[in-house]
């Protein structure tokens, strides 16, 4: 069983930044990948980045590419999403996300059916 809390979201205006932070506990959480990802009202979940266990692979969803930067202290079992330059497009409740089909894997995922454990989800809204 893997626990994660989000936080660090909030309301800022366009071109603001943010840094969500994940904490995690249980079952060895910082051997697994994780991954972000956010929903916006009235549409379906998509992905955001991914970082692997070691942090040596990461992967972002083309429409943060340059803005969002994912990283993570395994020392402290929290995950990071800083976001600059935010835009109102980016508006929507972000998830953070446990991939545990593997420990030590190199490979990281966009599909959200490949993770098993999920945050609570925190809000972020960049004003016009």
């Amino acid at each position: 069983q893997v626990h994660l809390v989000e936080s660090g979201g909030g309301l800022v205006q366009a071109g603001g930044s943010l840094r969500l932070s994940c904490a995690a506990s249980g079952r060895t959480s910082s051997t697994y990948a994780m991954g972000w990802f956010r929903q916006a009202p009235g549409k379906e979940r998509e992905f955001v980045a991914a970082i692997s266990w070691d942090s040596v692979d990461t992967h972002y969803a083309d429409s943060v590419k340059g803005r969002f930067t994912i990283s993570r202290d395994n020392a402290k079992n929290t995950v990071y999403l800083q976001m600059n330059s935010l835009k109102p497009d980016d508006t929507a409740v972000y998830y953070c996300a446990a991939d545990v089909r593997e420990q030590y894997s190199d490979q990281v995922s966009y599909r959200s059916d490949d993770y098993d454990y999920w945050g609570q989800g925190t809000q972020v809204t960049a004003s016009s």
